[in-house]
């Protein structure tokens, strides 16, 4: 009997590196498709107030144009529909909620044509006074029901008041992070066409199945009545989780133009027409005894929604099952702004709570002069304190000690501003990262060609994470086949329920639909006498039961996140010269894909940290910089030396096989270990990303006035 290798572990290179490498895989605006028309949308310039009338006489004058749709023309959506969010109720209503959102659209035959009437079209308004600025103190702020993963807004254990009072050392600061804009290579994009009452969307979409759920619901269509094709996405970070207005632009002009119809953003429309992470207002407070064990925990985060639909990030999450604390209280409070619905956006909720979380504690640190590793694992729980369930595995501790190992933790001076390389201050820093590991259910179909070749289907996507690779070797092993003789079909509505690619529960939750069809198959064709029929055996997998049937446990990923940084003593600039991290996240399915994700989630960390930042202009209410000259993000010359390696975790209660999400957890400690580097570099905290230059200048002239005019060139 040969042996075949096995192909989980394997470092294999992308099965579709090929396709994309020669132009051959084809994403959402480039199939071909005949008598393609375009729509352009128009935008509104108020904040808050209602549209009194459009004039589209100019627009309809020009070659080419074939409509231009408006409130009370455009086609009715059903916007009484169970779960569809109010942010896709595209051209039902003249009332105005934010500064971008489409007030008329035009559609005609070319590109060209339709951008140039739609600058064309004169729109007035009747605007109201807007309000677009997050204060802490925001009168209309509430505690929210729910948050975004299904928990309450407050939860409370303990008197925390009373074990903050009775504490013998006690730390109180505010942290903020800024709104922050997805910025995938691909920008959002769609083809609709409609087909009589049968709607398909070339979609650049994280999830097909929801989304066609979704446009089902929205457009009154049976629900396989829309198919939704995601073949290649060029990144999406959350924002492409479901269909955003865009997309429900180009059905309801497709309807109108019996046309198939076009829309790729540009990238300053990505800015105003897709949702952004919601800023924060965070204050910490943290109790302690003079060993380092908390006593209290108290994480308020203050933070924006719209006014038509409530979205709460689950901001302090985290904060309730990370430390062992008898007394924890935790709160997310919405304040209605004038604003686009904030939304997803890798890790949400999870990368700004650690950010004020993971720099709280490290503040705890320096009070009480215990190493920040050493304080973390003094603080490790044994069971869930949020939930009091048992962990299925828990690897932070693991995860600190052998991230201080591969980076020399042991050489750290512990004395912040002291160390120096010519005119650079040289710090380093340490953060911890964490995210659930959430698994959905998921269907999948094997089928066993004659030729001894095998097709696997599955609903789901690849947005660049390497899910095609991962499934084919999940598949492989299953089978016990070479991954070779594995076909594996994803991308489209129609291959059946699937998770969405979001919440970094993608792979697994695909992975086991994936790995029980195959599994099921191979005893199919068994029960042929191991001879595959000329019609071929096929076999259905749904994994809804055995999630329900999956024991009471917590369920989560770690990691230890350590960084060096130098600020230069003369300018103010920053470097980061090294980061690495270590993760546990059970079995690592392809290192060499999974390497790819802890890298660059790791740089959008750093990103976040010292470059990005969206500039609210409180009088237009819009975003001052909405273009990459004025938003910055990490380019290759910001990126120093980095390392991801991890833990070789076993973790028997999760799903046959054995992997839990990566895609996101990367991304949630790198801020906080950047920023207390950066502290640890210069003696001077900053508590509000990012740390640019302005307040690294300011860091430097505070470190000089306590040096009593002594120390860096600032003045």
């Amino acid at each position: 009997m040969t042996t075949v290798e096995q192909s989980i572990g394997a470092p294999l290179t992308r099965v579709d590196g090929p396709q994309k490498v020669t132009g051959a895989a084809r994403y959402a605006y480039e199939f071909p498709t005949p008598d393609i028309t375009y729509v352009w949308p128009v935008q509104s310039t108020i904040a808050r107030g209602r549209v009194t009338e459009v004039d589209a006489t100019a627009a309809l004058a020009l070659p080419g144009v074939l409509t231009v749709l408006e409130p009370g023309t455009a086609p009715r959506l059903n916007t009484e529909a169970e779960g569809v969010s109010a942010d896709l109720f595209v051209l039902q209503s003249r009332e105005v909620a934010y500064h971008g959102q489409i007030v008329a659209a035009v559609v005609a035959t070319s590109l060209e044509s339709a951008r140039e009437a739609a600058a064309s079209v004169r729109v007035s308004y009747a605007p109201e006074p807007h309000d677009v600025v997050l204060r802490a103190d925001h009168e209309a702020a509430y505690v929210p029901e729910k948050v975004t993963d299904g928990s309450p807004g407050f939860v409370e254990r303990g008197d925390v008041e009373a074990a903050l009072a009775a504490a013998a050392v006690r730390t109180d600061a505010t942290y903020t992070t800024p709104v922050e804009h997805v910025s995938p290579m691909e920008p959002h994009a769609t083809i609709a066409s409609w087909e009589e009452d049968r709607l398909t969307l070339h979609d650049s979409n994280q999830g097909p199945h929801m989304a066609a759920q979704l446009m089902a619901a929205l457009f009154g269509l049976d629900p396989g009545a829309v198919e939704v094709v995601a073949e290649h996405i060029g990144g999406g970070f959350g924002s492409k989780g479901i269909p955003r207005s865009p997309a429900v632009l180009a059905a309801l002009a497709a309807r109108v133009v019996a046309r198939p119809v076009k829309i790729a953003l540009t990238r300053q429309q990505m800015f105003a027409l897709v949702p952004h992470r919601a800023p924060t207002i965070q204050r910490i407070r943290l109790g302690a005894g003079r060993d380092g064990r908390l006593t209290a925990i108290d994480h308020e985060s203050v933070q924006p929604r719209s006014r038509i639909v409530e979205f709460a990030d689950q901001t302090v999450s985290s904060t309730r099952m990370m430390y062992a604390a008898p007394a924890v209280r935790t709160t997310v409070k919405l304040a209605p702004l004038d604003v686009m619905t904030p939304a997803w956006f890798r890790a949400p909720g999870h990368t700004p709570g650690m950010f004020a979380l993971e720099s709280a504690v490290d503040e705890l640190a320096c009070e009480l002069g215990i190493d920040p590793v050493e304080l973390r694992v003094r603080n490790e729980p044994e069971l869930d304190p949020g939930t009091g369930k048992p962990f299925s595995s828990r690897g932070l501790v693991a995860c600190l000690r052998e991230g201080a190992r591969r980076f020399g933790w042991e050489r750290r001076d512990p004395a912040p501003g002291v160390r120096r390389e010519g005119r650079w201050l040289v710090g380093t820093g340490v953060a911890a990262s964490h995210h659930p590991d959430y698994t959905m259910p998921s269907t999948a179909v094997a089928r066993a060609e004659p030729d001894g070749t095998f097709v696997v289907r599955v609903g789901a996507v690849d947005l660049g994470t390497g899910a095609r690779t991962a499934l084919t070797q999940v598949a492989a092993d299953a089978l016990a086949v070479p991954r070779e003789r594995v076909r594996l079909e994803i991308g489209r509505a129609s291959l059946g329920m699937a998770a969405f690619a979001g919440g970094s529960m993608g792979t697994s939750s695909w992975g086991w639909a994936v790995h029980k069809a195959c599994r099921a198959l191979l005893e199919e064709v068994s029960g042929h006498a191991g001879v595959v029929p000329d019609g071929g055996l096929e076999v259905v997998a749904d994994t809804t039961e055995d999630l329900r049937e999956r024991a009471e446990l917590s369920r989560h990923t770690f990691g230890a996140q350590f960084a060096q940084v130098r600020v230069d003593g003369d300018t103010g600039e920053i470097r980061v010269d090294r980061m690495l991290g270590v993760f546990a996240a059970g079995r690592i399915l392809n290192p060499r894909t999974a390497r790819s994700q802890f890298l660059g989630a790791m740089t959008m960390g750093l990103s976040m940290a010292l470059l990005e930042v969206g500039e609210v202009d409180p009088g237009f209410g819009d975003f001052a910089n909405h273009d990459f000259a004025g938003y910055h993000i990490a380019a290759n010359a910001d990126v120093p030396r980095m390392e991801a390696h991890w833990l070789d975790e076993r973790d028997n209660r999760l799903n046959p096989v054995g992997g839990k999400g990566i895609g996101e957890l990367g991304i949630v400690g790198t801020a906080a270990a950047i920023a207390n580097a950066f502290h640890h570099a210069t003696g001077v905290r900053v508590r509000d990303l990012p740390i640019r230059i302005e307040r690294s200048r300011a860091a430097l002239r505070t470190m000089r006035e306590k040096a009593g005019g002594r120390g860096p060139g600032i003045g």
